[in-house]
């Protein structure tokens, strides 16, 4: 693996593969929702054909199986939710039904999916076989609030059991998320947010089946800046979450199309700090 400042060549290469934020006519960085993929039809087809699809039996052993098939499969998803399910908003409690249950396809049909983790190392925590329990966060920035699907394995079958409505603030993420929001709706934030050098490592414009270390400074930023979704991410908590840490892993991951960026952060002096840039 090679290691070494980016250059403007290899910049350019690369943006054929990254893509960056758009600019409109006064030169303003214009952030979006929609994250560009080529693969939005095979989603669509795939969620589609899997539908009424069986859920294999070792879809239960890692939380991510079992939950992909939930998403897409109508009539698995109304098998494992623990009706009536309690929707609890602040004091209300409210209990849903059977027949008032909406199938929710969660991320599945716009092509990927967001994860916050404290470091690399829990990044394994996806492959734990032993988690019996896990939350998926709908984060809405516009309103500042966070629906949280409770998912509880029992005998051995994944089951939704619980959701909760909750302020950001209450978050264990609560100060990363606030500063998400800026870093991804302004440029100029995002430009003092970067640290005083962000790594980056990413497939060589010279060779397919090598990757390349680099050095992104501030003035290659803006090539290289992702797009962000900036009104509302989703979130996976395996297991018990833990207090909010130093460091924060923002990951963006394709379901189709095999597209992956991880942007670690670190807090300094109190403010986060984007140090390193993974495509």
């Amino acid at each position: 693996m090679r290691r070494y400042w980016i250059s403007w060549s290899a910049l350019l290469l690369l943006l054929t593969s990254c893509g960056g934020n758009k600019t409109n006519n006064t030169g303003e960085t214009v952030f979006s929702d929609t994250i560009v993929t080529n693969d939005t039809d095979s989603v669509v087809s795939m969620v589609e054909e899997m539908t009424d699809t069986p859920m294999p039996k070792a879809a239960d052993e890692l939380f991510d199986d079992f939950f992909f098939n939930f998403a897409v499969n109508k009539n698995l998803q109304m098998e494992r939710i623990a009706f009536p399910l309690p929707s609890k908003n602040g004091e209300t409690i409210n209990k849903i039904t059977k027949k008032e249950w909406k199938m929710d396809y969660f991320f599945t049909r716009q092509g990927y999916y967001t994860l916050l983790f404290d470091n690399e190392s829990q990044m394994e925590v996806v492959k734990d076989t032993a988690i019996n329990h896990a939350v998926v966060e709908k984060i809405y920035f516009n309103t500042k609030s966070i629906i949280q699907y409770v998912f509880n394995r029992r005998n051995g079958a994944w089951m939704l059991t619980a959701i909760h409505t909750v302020p950001i603030s209450t978050s264990n993420n609560a100060s990363f998320l606030e500063f998400y929001q800026r870093f991804a709706t302004d440029a100029e934030f995002q430009m003092e947010s970067l640290g005083k050098t962000v790594e980056f490592v990413g497939p060589d414009p010279d060779d397919d089946f090598n990757m390349m270390e680099g050095i992104i400074t501030r003035d290659t930023w803006e090539a290289f800046a992702p797009q962000l979704p900036v009104k509302m991410i989703y979130n996976i908590i395996y297991g018990q979450p833990r207090k909010e840490s130093t460091t924060k892993m923002f990951v963006l991951r394709g379901i189709a199309n095999g597209l992956e960026l991880e942007m670690k952060f670190r807090k300094v002096q109190g403010c986060w700090k984007l140090t390193k840039l993974t495509t």
